[in-house]
């Protein structure tokens, strides 16, 4: 679970079928005061995050460098021979589900205007309603089902 905002534009890649991902990087950072000096430091990590199919469609669309998201995913590594004959590494995140964080307006934070999207996945308890909203002119009643 990472909460970040996007280094650059999402890159997508199409592929024979239909099938598409998506690139792209997410700075996340972590801000410490040191004890010693009283001075406030802020360090930065990179990831690199894969959306795959309608999820990186979604993305392409709606998200630009510099909006803030929150992904849930899984760490895949994966590696390749360099022009130089070395053996490289990358770590990803491929994505499982997602929400945006920077509204339209470009205001960060949760609120009425926040785009959520997700993958086929249930949402998590925290994003379900406790109790389901009924219809107008709908009865309300005591039954457990």
């Amino acid at each position: 679970m990472l909460i970040g905002h996007l280094g650059d534009d999402v890159k997508m890649h199409y592929f024979e079928g239909g099938n598409c991902i998506g690139r792209f990087p997410i700075a996340t950072n972590e801000t410490y005061t040191n004890r010693q000096t009283g001075e406030k430091v802020t360090n930065t990590e990179w990831h690199n995050i894969v959306v795959r199919n309608k999820a990186a469609e979604v993305c392409e669309k709606y998200l630009k460098k510099g909006d803030q998201i929150y992904v849930e995913g899984r760490l895949k590594t994966r590696q390749w021979q360099g022009e130089d004959g070395q053996t490289r590494y990358t770590t990803e995140i491929h994505v499982q589900d997602f929400t945006f964080l920077t509204s339209r307006d470009g205001q960060s934070g949760q609120g009425p205007n926040a785009m959520q999207a997700q993958s086929s996945r249930p949402a998590p308890e925290s994003q379900v309603p406790s109790r389901p909203v009924n219809e107008p002119g709908e009865e309300e009643d005591d039954l457990p089902f």
